[in-house]
């Protein structure tokens, strides 16, 4: 589309359909967003795959603590903390995005292992991280923090501090 003053060519956004797979769906930089509650989650993954997005690229989270303010699509109330899956398809060069609100009260959601396998260790990144469970994952564990580590880093209301490093070798305490 051609700007009537300065004749430059202005890429519009697509028009993402209102609905998809009955959850509301948005656009984001030429991506179709879908905005499932937690119920629909695995119907509309599985749809998606079967639709031809076979690849789950990224599964990770958002704690909106000090950003309540996001853009949701009418309808979809906003929690505190939000799963993001990213799918891709490479028959159909397309990319498409999930976004679950996930509540503090019960950051519970269902695990998509048994649809994409190779979700099991961005879901354990997830749950060490932000303590958000993946309910049927194979080996819900810690896996970038220490077993007995109390918390989870990425959450905002995670302490912020200095933390000594120790270095086995020297039998120092990291000053």
């Amino acid at each position: 589309m051609a700007d009537t003053e300065t004749d430059e060519v202005v890429e519009e956004e697509p028009v993402a359909p209102a609905e998809r797979h009955g959850v509301p769906v948005a656009a984001s930089r030429g991506v179709a967003v879908l905005f499932p509650p937690i119920e629909d989650y695995l119907r509309v993954v599985e749809a998606l795959r079967d639709e031809g997005f076979a690849m789950c690229v990224d599964v990770t989270a958002v704690d909106y603590l000090t950003h309540p303010g996001r853009s949701l699509p009418e309808g979809v109330p906003a929690e505190r903390y939000e799963v993001v899956v990213n799918l891709l398809s490479l028959e159909g060069r397309e990319r498409v995005r999930v976004r679950v609100q996930v509540p503090e009260a019960d950051p519970t959601v269902p695990s998509l292992f048994a649809l994409h396998p190779g979700t099991e260790t961005p879901e354990r990144e997830v749950f060490d991280m932000f303590g958000i469970v993946f309910d049927g994952h194979p080996d819900l564990t810690r896996i970038l923090m220490p077993e007995d580590w109390e918390g989870h880093p990425l959450r905002k209301d995670f302490a912020i501090g200095r933390i000594p490093v120790q270095f086995k070798a020297t039998g120092g305490t990291g000053k």
